[in-house]
């Protein structure tokens, strides 16, 4: 029989059939256990008469049960579904969230960053797009990145956007477009979305079809945006199809084609990329390339919680995605 001196957590995990981890997390009364395994590893603790030294644990674990989340904008259905999604899953595992929106303002991810860094939090989950920022390949902290290459250590979670981008294309064509255009962020932005690109120019190559791209910037105005769109209209008006890079843009070329008299689908077909929930409620007949938005917050928690215990072998994760048939193609 161990002394109550010699009792240590894996004595405790051992006899109650669990792992260290487990016993942790209901000392700490985080994440969502069930109520077999809470008294498993309290009858554990009773038999055993373990006693952690909960002064020497905080110290040695250093956990304030913060996470940070840097991303774009919540004004945006793809976005805000994601973070509601991040927010609700780390909450479960007993962490709290500080948030920061960068507007892809490097400046201002800088300014968040160390904001913080400030509250000492556990773990950061990243989603911005600013390019350059060295300030990730310095921090000593368990990070995990959401469709963006950050550095080379850096888990990155995204979903298949080469395959979204050749789903979308093919989409098209099948449906007889030969003259179609595809809108996607500038090529200086670090974003997966260039994969959707690649795709795109991939298929059209291989159909012997004309590539035409217009960059239109996340953060710019509704007025540029709108303006972008309508020039595209004017220098391009033997147009029969149209891959947006994200449902937002899908649904202003809607817009701004029937204000000049296009048809929708008849003279026009449109194809989105997000397929959020918030779209699929306000926007049903948009065709569009359904990314995995739940299960990509749920993904990058689980990884982030890996990297916080210690684990330094997280591999990056690709996702499915897959094409929701609307009308608009």
């Amino acid at each position: 029989m161990l002394s109550d001196k010699n009792v240590k957590l894996e004595d405790v995990a051992k006899l109650a059939g669990v792992s260290k981890t487990t016993v942790s997390r209901v000392l700490n009364h985080r994440g969502y256990l069930s109520q077999k395994t809470i008294d498993k590893v309290h009858e554990a603790i009773d038999n055993l008469n373990y006693r952690p030294n909960q002064i020497a644990r905080q110290l040695h674990e250093r956990k304030t049960n913060l996470v940070g989340l840097v991303f774009p904008t919540m004004n945006d259905p793809f976005f805000s579904q994601l973070e509601t999604k991040l927010d609700s899953q780390l909450y479960k595992l007993g962490y709290k969230t500080l948030l920061g929106n960068s507007q892809n303002d490097p400046d201002r991810e800088q300014n968040y960053l160390q904001q913080l860094l400030n509250h000492q939090i556990d773990g950061l989950i990243v989603g911005s797009h600013n390019k350059g920022l060295t300030e990730y390949n310095n921090l000593n902290l368990p990070i995990i990145s959401i469709e963006r290459h950050i550095a080379d250590h850096i888990p990155v979670v995204a979903s298949d956007n080469y395959l979204g981008g050749k789903l979308a294309t093919q989409q098209l064509i099948d449906d007889g477009c030969k003259h179609i255009i595809h809108t996607n962020y500038p090529e200086l932005i670090a974003s997966t979305n260039q994969l959707r690109q690649n795709a795109y120019v991939d298929v059209m190559h291989k159909n012997n079809l004309p590539v035409t791209i217009y960059h239109i910037d996340f953060d710019s105005s509704l007025e540029d945006k709108i303006s972008i769109i309508h020039q595209l209209f004017i220098e391009h008006p033997e147009v029969d199809g149209i891959f947006a890079d994200n449902d937002t843009n899908a649904n202003l070329i809607m817009q701004t084609a029937k204000k000049l008299g296009y048809k929708i689908p008849e003279d026009l077909k449109i194809v989105g990329f997000d397929g959020s929930k918030m779209v699929q409620m306000f926007l049903p007949e948009l065709t569009t390339i359904q990314q995995s938005i739940d299960q990509m917050a749920e993904v990058a928690v689980e990884l982030l919680e890996q990297r916080i215990e210690g684990n330094t072998e997280v591999k990056s994760v690709t996702l499915p995605v897959k094409l929701i048939k609307g009308s608009t193609a």
